[in-house]
Parts: C-alpha cells; sequence; structure tokens
C-alpha cells in the first residue's frame, strides 16, 4: 500500500495550525504541525515530506527564509501563506522557490484543491527524476526523449513535441493554458501564437492514438487549455 503523503504545516497561529492540520487529515493525510522554524527543522531533520505549508509571518526565521532554505536542499513542494495582500511579499517567495501562495483568510476546499494539484506535480517530477514514465501503455524515457508504444514502437517526436510532452507529464491533472503550454517550448521563434499550440496538441493527440471526442492523455479544458489525464506508473 502507498503510504499516505506526508505534509509539513508550519503556522504559529494554534487554531489556524490545529483546524488545517486536522482537516487534511480528514483527507487522508499525514500531517505533522509544527508552530515554528525550529520545531519544523526538526522534523525535517529526521523525515522528507511530500510538501510544506508554510505561514510567511512566523516570529523569528519567517516563511520566507524558510523557503530559500528549503529549496536549496530539496523539490519539496511549497504552499506559503500569508494575511498579506501585497504582491510584493506573493512575488518574493515564488522568486524564492515557493510553489503556490494563498491569501488568508483562505477557502479550505480551494487549498485542499491547491494541495492535490502540488502533490501530484512533485509525485510527476519524482517520476521523472527516475528517468522512465509509464503511460496509457506507453514508456516516457524524459532523458533520452524517447517514447515507445504499446507494441515497443519507437513514436517519433520532435523536439517541441518532446518539451509539450515533458510539460504535460510534469503537471498531471492540472489545466495547463495555451500560453503556458507555448512558453514550455525552448525554440519557438517560428511559433507566433497559442493556436499553434492546438496543432501540436492534435499531432501529439494523433501520434498516441489519442481521439479527442473520448480522450484517455490529452484532454480540452474548453475556454481554458489543455490538461494531461492519463495516470502515470
Amino acid at each position: 500500500m502507498t503510504p499516505a503523503p506526508h505534509i509539513v504545516v508550519i503556522e504559529d497561529d494554534p487554531v489556524t495550525r490545529t483546524a488545517l492540520g486536522g482537516y487534511l487529515e480528514g483527507f487522508g493525510y499525514r500531517v505533522t504541525a509544527c508552530a515554528g522554524a525550529e520545531a519544523a527543522e526538526k522534523v525535517l531533520g529526521q523525515e522528507t515530506p511530500d510538501l510544506l505549508i508554510v505561514d510567511i509571518n512566523l516570529s523569528g526565521k519567517d516563511g520566507l527564509e524558510i523557503t530559500r532554505e528549503q529549496r536549496a536542499r530539496s523539490e519539496v513542494g511549497i504552499i506559503l501563506l500569508s494575511g498579506r495582500t501585497d504582491d510584493v511579499d506573493r512575488i518574493v517567495g515564488l522568486e524564492l522557490g515557493a510553489d503556490d501562495y494563498v491569501c488568508k483568510p483562505f477557502n479550505r476546499r480551494e487549498l485542499l484543491a491547491r494541495v492535490k494539484n502540488l502533490l501530484r506535480r512533485t509525485a510527476a517530477m519524482r517520476q521523472l527524476s527516475r528517468r522512465m514514465v509509464n503511460f496509457a501503455g506507453f514508456t516516457f524515457d524524459t532523458a533520452a526523449r524517447h517514447v515507445t508504444g504499446p507494441d515497443g514502437a519507437t513514436i517519433q517526436l520532435t523536439r517541441a513535441e518532446y518539451e509539450l510532452l515533458r510539460t504535460f507529464v510534469l503537471n498531471p491533472g492540472i489545466v495547463l493554458s495555451r500560453d503556458r503550454l507555448l512558453a514550455s517550448i525552448t525554440h519557438r521563434q517560428s511559433l507566433t501564437g497559442t493556436r499553434t499550440v492546438d496543432v501540436m496538441v492534435k499531432r501529439l493527440r494523433a501520434k498516441f492514438g489519442d481521439d479527442p471526442k473520448v480522450s484517455r492523455i490529452f484532454g480540452t479544458s474548453h475556454g481554458e487549455g489543455y490538461v494531461f489525464t492519463a495516470p502515470l506508473s
């Protein structure tokens, strides 16, 4: 049985800390609640959690410093919490390596959705670090840029198609806008519009035998973009 994802909540407000910890535990997550950086560092010295939820405005070492230190050591998922609405904190936090930022008071269901999405993304990144990723009968060698089908035949990809596929695999279950997908392509001087993404997704669907009417891999979110729907293993 796969162990439950471990979330460390670092929050100095006892009411928020207790309520958030209990809420996440109710959805099957293993939660360690810490009142500050010192307690959190003891936990992080002994375990490798899947996700940190960190209040920016901690007394002593604040959430931004914790983010900077942890990002230098690992790729653990980090969500920052703040009672401030100032964009400066949000921008600095993201620049330091936080994955997401939520303002208080927050909607618990929205935070839960962000937790689920980030855990999916970090799990996908761990899959990629193992180089080989499997989905829908296909095997994707992310380092060699090589894909084989269920019959063992090679699926030929252009560089742009590889980069688009890699972006999808890194963000399973997350709706990706056309702008974001276009930005993931490194050599795109000739790709002048987001409609190009539609063409490339159409090509990927053709190469992977993915019928857009009953998509198993590259789903469409109408008016928003595309979403990778195939389970990874």
